[in-house]
C-alpha cells in the first residue's frame, strides 16, 4: 500500500510540473530560463557566464519592464531548442528564431521584433557571385548550414541537389567548412554572416541580401510554449512600448541592428500562415 501511495504522489508531482505554465512558475518565484543556442550576435554567454548578444538583452529588457529579474540561460544546440521548450527544460526560446508556419505548429512566437534576410559567407571577393539560392544551384556549389535552420529547406526549394547540401551544429563549424574549403558557401541570417566573415576577413566574404531577389524576408520573434499564450499576450504589450523607445536603440545598435530591420506592421498570425 505504501509504494503504491508513493507512485500515486509521484504521478501527481510529475503532473503538476508538467502542467506549470510559466505564469505559474513567476509568481512561485522560480526563474525564467532563456533557452539559446552559442550564436553570436544574437544570443550567447559572455565571460561572467550572463546571457547577452541582441535577443538575450532585448528580452531581458523587455521581461525587466515587466517586473521579472530572476532569469537564467540555459544553453542547447539550435537543433535542441523547439525540443527543450516544449519538454519543459527552459520556458522562453530567445536564439533570434524565424516566424515559420512550420514552427508556429509546435510553439508560440511573439509578435516580430524584426525583420531580416538570409545571406551567405563565401571565398574573398565572391568570386562565384552567389547572392541567392538560385545562385548557388546555378554554380553547384557545396552548402553548408546548420541542423534545424530554415535555410536548409530554402536550399532544397531552390532545387539544390541534396548531394550538396551539409548541415552541421553551428555557426562555428559553418565557418570552418568554409575556410576550409570542404563548402563554398555558408548559409545563415545575415548578422550572422557578418560576424563570421570578420573572424576570416583575409579569406571570407558576405553576400548581398539585397541582391537576393527570390527570398522573402523573415521575421524573428521570441518562442513560448502554446500553453503560455496569457503570458506572451502581456510579454507582446511590454514589447510593443519598448520597440523604438531610447533604452531599445541603445541596447541594441552595438549589434548592427536599425530602423531598416524594424518589424513593418505584419502579425505573426499571418506569419504562421505562410507557407
Amino acid at each position: 500500500m505504501r509504494q503504491i501511495v508513493i507512485i500515486i504522489a509521484s504521478l501527481l508531482l510529475i503532473s503538476s510540473v508538467s502542467a506549470e505554465t510559466l505564469n505559474a512558475r513567476i509568481e512561485a518565484g522560480k526563474p525564467v530560463r532563456l533557452g539559446f543556442a552559442n550564436e553570436k550576435p544574437w544570443a550567447y554567454l559572455d565571460s561572467d557566464g550572463k546571457p547577452t548578444g541582441l535577443i538575450n538583452d532585448y528580452t531581458i529588457d523587455i521581461l525587466n519592464r515587466m517586473g521579472i529579474n530572476h532569469i537564467e540561460p540555459v544553453f542547447t544546440e539550435w537543433g535542441g531548442l523547439i525540443p527543450g521548450l516544449r519538454a519543459k527544460r527552459f520556458d522562453i526560446i530567445t536564439g533570434g528564431m524565424y516566424i515559420l508556419s512550420s514552427r508556429c505548429q509546435k510553439i508560440a512566437f511573439s509578435e516580430p521584433i524584426g525583420r531580416f534576410r538570409d545571406a551567405f559567407i563565401v571565398p574573398k571577393g565572391n568570386p562565384k557571385d552567389i547572392h541567392d539560392y538560385p545562385d548557388v544551384v546555378r554554380e553547384s556549389a557545396r552548402l553548408v548550414t546548420g541542423v534545424g535552420y530554415n535555410m536548409t529547406n530554402s536550399a532544397r526549394d531552390a532545387g539544390l541537389s541534396e548531394s550538396l547540401i551539409i548541415q552541421v551544429p553551428g555557426p562555428t563549424e559553418i565557418l570552418s567548412a568554409v575556410k576550409e574549403g570542404r563548402a563554398e558557401v555558408g548559409a545563415v541570417p545575415y548578422f550572422t554572416a557578418l560576424y563570421l566573415a570578420k573572424q576570416a576577413p583575409d579569406s571570407l566574404s558576405v553576400s548581398d541580401p539585397a541582391r537576393a531577389t527570390s527570398q522573402t524576408r523573415h521575421y524573428i520573434g521570441i518562442g513560448f510554449r502554446k500553453e503560455d499564450n496569457a503570458f506572451v499576450e502581456l510579454f507582446d504589450e511590454a514589447q510593443a512600448k519598448y520597440m523604438g523607445s531610447q533604452q531599445m536603440l541603445e541596447r541594441v545598435k552595438k549589434y548592427g541592428y536599425r530602423e531598416a530591420q524594424y518589424p513593418d506592421g505584419i502579425a505573426t498570425s499571418q506569419l504562421c500562415q505562410r507557407q
